[in-house]
This record gives structure tokens, sequence and C-alpha cells, in this order.
């Protein structure tokens, strides 16, 4: 079915059938992939003192999954468009469940880092197509909703895996132990399968277009060479080359921009779409993301390790103590995607980011004091009020004058951007942390972050103005 078979039959006719089953299918997927991304910092001194290895093994086993699927975010969105993004879905996840069974079956270190890798290569596959699909599924009235309901998945399933991550390695089920953070994936996924074959519609780019093999190289070593160093330059202490990469990163991603621009000049179709970034939703919300991404991981980070690290929780501990955070996001997530966001639209975002740092704020006067999980609690709870009410509104306003032939490509964009956002995040404030902390000040290393964070939310909530006010006052990108 093309782009125009779909829009057919939801545009002025009766709206397809499946449209809201297709919805959870996508966020399922969704759900998985970041639940991935964030269970094995919780999950490692299990596994290294299963399977052995050092430090720097067990950094690859969480950076192998991240590097990948970073990399391969733009290829894989462009992928859905070409060929087809149900078939790359499924594709995706089918791929994503059997390199999942593999990581939980592992019998070394290093088999278990190939099929991290793996596994980020078809999430990348999988993830970018979820926007298009729900182009193609939803009438243009429904789409705030659904694209409103990615917000509240992500940032329950970013603050949710540590939680979910301490159980499973504390309950030990069938004495699989950390293995069954990456064995639940497969009943899941086995059933989000039989779900997405059922309910998903097909859908490309209506238009021939044919691969761009030299993009696809280009924009591969580019995001190599400027991600790698920011996911391994602060635990190998910034050596020479980890700048020498990030340098050379530059004229590269420049070559793919003007490859990109010649192409579609010469009538031939680009990896992505140089018309894209004539989008005020769209340049605006990358400005955006980059810096919200890259303060909330950072976070994320620095307060796991403070807690395991600095006070001696155990892992579970460390996930319930981040659970209010966790309900916070469900609650500004609920009232911002059901009310406020249609009703104000942007503001809300914004007020989200300076609740948000006003959450901080409270978290350190907080940690002065004898620290606990409930001593913790009023403030990360507002920490994530703010953090559901920015998140809700964020991917429709920014995806909206997007038209669905471009979408797989701008879907990869923006999760690139996300991926590139977080990765800096860790990276600096990671450096941060460490430089404190391992100088013996643990409370000065957590103070630092929080402040630093806070700083960053503010800038982000500046930044939104280049937004549009609503989702639909940007002109759309044709």
């Amino acid at each position: 079915m093309t782009d125009t078979q779909v829009a057919g039959t939801h545009g002025t006719a009766t709206p397809y059938r499946w449209r809201w089953y297709a919805l959870v299918a996508v966020l399922a997927a969704e759900i998985m992939d970041l639940l991935d991304a964030t269970v094995v910092g919780v999950a490692a001194p299990s596994i290294q003192a299963d399977l052995g290895g050092g430090s720097t093994t067990v950094q690859w086993i969480a950076a192998g999954y991240t590097l990948a699927f970073a990399v391969g975010l733009i290829t894989g969105g462009r992928l859905g468009d070409l060929y087809g993004r149900r078939r790359m879905f499924l594709l995706g996840l089918a791929g994503f469940l059997v390199a999942s069974a593999l990581c939980g079956l592992a019998t070394g270190p290093g088999v278990l880092i190939a099929s991290r890798v793996a596994q980020g290569l078809f999430g990348a596959m999988l993830i970018p197509q979820g926007f298009g699909i729900i182009r193609a599924t939803f009438p243009p009235r429904e789409l705030g909703a659904a694209f409103g309901a990615f917000g509240p998945a992500m940032g329950l399933s970013a603050v949710g895996g540590p939680i979910l991550a301490g159980a499973l390695v504390d309950w030990d089920l069938f004495d699989a132990g950390w293995r069954t953070v990456f064995l639940i994936n497969v009943p899941i996924g086995l059933a989000t399968l039989a779900l997405a074959w059922k309910v998903l519609p097909e859908s490309r780019a209506e238009r021939g277009t044919r691969p761009d093999p030299v993009g696809m190289g280009l924009v591969t070593v580019g995001l190599l060479a400027l991600v790698y160093p920011l996911v391994q330059g602060r635990e190998l202490g910034w050596p020479g080359w980890a700048y020498g990469l990030l340098a050379a990163s530059v004229p590269v991603l420049l070559l793919f921009a003007v490859h990109q621009v010649r192409r579609t000049r010469s009538g031939r179709s680009p990896l992505v779409e140089p018309v894209l970034f004539r989008s005020r939703a769209f340049t605006g919300g990358l400005a955006v993301g980059v810096l919200f991404f890259g303060a909330t991981s950072g976070l994320m980070l620095a307060l796991g390790l403070y807690l395991q690290l600095g006070l001696g929780f155990t892992a579970l501990d460390a996930g319930l103590a981040q659970a209010p955070w966790a309900l916070g996001v469900a609650v500004g997530a609920a009232l911002s995607g059901a009310v406020l966001a249609r009703r104000f639209g942007r503001p809300v975002l914004q007020v989200g980011a300076v609740v948000m740092a006003a959450g901080i704020v409270v978290v350190l006067t907080e940690v002065d004091g004898a620290v606990t999980g409930w001593s913790l609690a009023p403030g990360l709870a507002v920490c994530g009020l703010g953090m559901g009410l920015l998140i809700a509104p964020f991917f429709d306003i920014v995806l909206a004058g997007v038209t669905l032939p471009m979408v797989g490509s701008a879907s990869g964009v923006l999760n690139a951007v996300q991926q590139l956002g977080g990765a800096a995040g860790v990276a600096v404030l990671g450096t941060v942390f460490f430089t404190r902390f391992e100088a013996g000040d643990q409370a000065g290393a957590l103070h630092a972050v929080l402040w630093s964070t806070a700083a960053l939310l503010l800038v982000t909530a500046v930044l939104a103005f280049a937004l549009p006010r609503r989702a639909r006052e940007d002109s759309t990108v044709d």
C-alpha cells in the first residue's frame, strides 16, 4: 500500500480500523528499545561477576548497543521509505528478538557484546518506522493524540528501565539472574510481532526512490567518528585520538550534506531530504532535543552512580528510589497529552523544562542531609512532572510539518540526534561527576551535575521559542 492509498483510507473517508492497535505495536517496540538502552547499567556488576571481563568489557556491553543504534538510525529510517515501513518494522523486530535471545544465552563477554551490537543495528531498522506508520494510519485530527503517546512511553521507559533491571536481577527468576533483562524481550517481542503482523498497513514513499550507498557510507563514517569518542572518551580519560575523531567527523558530515544537496538537485532521492531543514519545527526540535536528552541522560547516569557507589544502595534500591520520577512522568504526560498541550501548545513544553529545573533545585536541598529514597522523592517527583509535561507534545510539534514520504528520513534524523544528545550528555556530565567523585567529593560531584542539568533545562526552555506555538502552525515540508 502506498502513502496515497493509506492516506485515502483516512483522509476524508473512514479512518483505518486498526490504527490504535498499530499504535500499541509501535509503542511496545519503542519501550523494548529504551529498556534495553537503560537496563545494562544496573545489571553490569552481575554480568561481570558471571562472565568475567574487565571494566572495558562492561563499558562495551552498554556502548555497543548505543553506538550501533545511533550510527544506523538515519539509514534505517530511509530504508522504510524505500522498501516499506511495515516490512522494515517486522524485519527489525524479528532481528531484535533473536539478538535479545542471544544476549540472554551468551556464554562469554565477546558473544554478549556482538549480540548487543546486533540489537542496536536491528533497533535502528525498527524504531524509525514507528513515526511513519503513525502518520500513515491516523487521520490528521488524531495525530496529536497519537504522537502525544510517544512522550509518556519513552519517558517512563527511560526512568523505569533501571527499576525493572534491579528487580529482575534481585528476583533471580529461574536462576537466570542478569539474563532475564534480555530474555524478557522474547515473550513481549513475540506478542508485539504477532500484533504488528496483523494490524500494520504497508506504506512507503510514492515516488520512485532508490538507495543512496554513498550517502549511507558517509553518514555511517561521520556518525561513528562523532558518537564513538562521546561514548568511550570519558571512560578512557579523553585520549588524543578521541578529539581527533570528533574533529574528523565535521568534514565527513559536511561532505555528506553536500552530497545530499547534489543528489536532490540531480533529481535522485537523498538519504536525508535537505528540505527538512526548512521546517522551523524540525530544525528547532533538533536543537531542543539535543539539550533535553543530553541533560536527562547525564542526570540519570550521575544519580544512579551516586546512589550505588556513593551511598551504597543496591541495584534494586537505587531503581526504587527513582520510582517517584517515573510516577511524575506519568502524571505530567497525562496532563499534557490529554488537555494542556492541545490547548496551549509550545508553552507547555517550556513550562515543563522550568518545572523540571525546579525539581532539580529541590533535589539539591535534599542531598545536603541524610539521603534516603524517601528524602529524594519530592524533588524527583517534581522532576518527573516537568519531564512529562515537556516530552508529551515534543514529537507532535517536531514532526507535524513533515509529509509522509519524508517521515522515515525525518524520524531517523530525529532519533539519531536524540541518541547523539544522550551520548554527549553522558560524556560531558559524566566527566563533571567523576572529576569530583574520584577526588573524594561525592556530594559535590552530584551537586555539580544537578546545577549543570538545571542550567541546560533553562536553556532548553529558551531554545523552544524556535518552535511554532502549535504543532500545525509550521508550513508543511513537501
